[in-house]
């Protein structure tokens, strides 16, 4: 019940940031990671308050949805480990902290660039669905990760390296809008977070791949 409650706060509140921020663009500009001004005026926040931000309603659905979907699982098996507060604690510490750790390397990258913005909880979803990937590698039979355009459900390890990997091709090449540096390094943020306070999940993971495997 307080997974389900805390997941659907922090969509709720996200929902709400993004929505007002559509209609007031200063309120936007004063939010949305611009690491130029970041660096001129050490508005550090941004790395947080972008996350809090989407560019339209599809965005902010895409986003929410994967993050409702498995963040419920996630805060849940933080909440059976490591009690109600303290799991609640560290859910938001993979959250959060995917939401600013994400984006320092487009910080690093654009910290001189002018015109560079970025916004979206992306590399915040991607910690919590990576986590959930070393919790639950392998998918039942007939269920898994439906990857657009593949017509049949794929294992969550195997979703897992695609996503990674395209992440890393699409982040050097910069080609589009998006910041795939963020899902990129929010992949890595969730599986080393998950790791460094659950650290049986890297056996439950790589037994559950062995057994797939055989």
């Amino acid at each position: 019940m307080f997974a389900v409650d805390a997941t659907l706060i922090l969509i709720l509140l996200t929902a709400a940031i993004s929505i007002y921020a559509w209609s007031n663009s200063d309120f936007l500009e004063s939010w949305i990671l611009n690491p130029f001004l970041m660096r001129k005026r050490n508005e550090w926040y941004r790395f947080l308050t972008a996350g809090f931000l989407h560019a339209d309603l599809m965005h902010l659905i895409f986003n929410m949805f994967a993050f409702y979907s498995f963040g419920v699982i996630i805060q849940a098996v933080f909440e059976r480990f490591f009690g109600p507060q303290d799991g609640l604690l560290r859910y938001l510490v993979l959250y959060l902290g995917g939401i600013i750790v994400s984006d320092i390397p487009s910080y690093i990258r654009h910290r001189k660039d002018v015109d560079y913005r970025s916004l979206g909880a992306s590399g915040g979803v991607a910690s919590v669905i990576f986590a959930s990937i070393l919790f639950n590698p392998v998918a039942p039979k007939g269920s898994g990760i439906y990857v657009f355009p593949i017509p049949f459900p794929i294992q969550p390890f195997l979703f897992g390296l695609l996503y990674l990997g395209y992440s890393y091709y699409q982040g050097r090449r910069q080609g589009d809008n998006i910041n795939h540096d963020a899902h990129f390094y929010g992949a890595l943020y969730g599986m080393l977070v998950t790791l460094l306070m659950f650290p049986e999940a890297g056996p439950i993971f790589l037994s559950q791949i062995k057994q797939y495997l055989m």
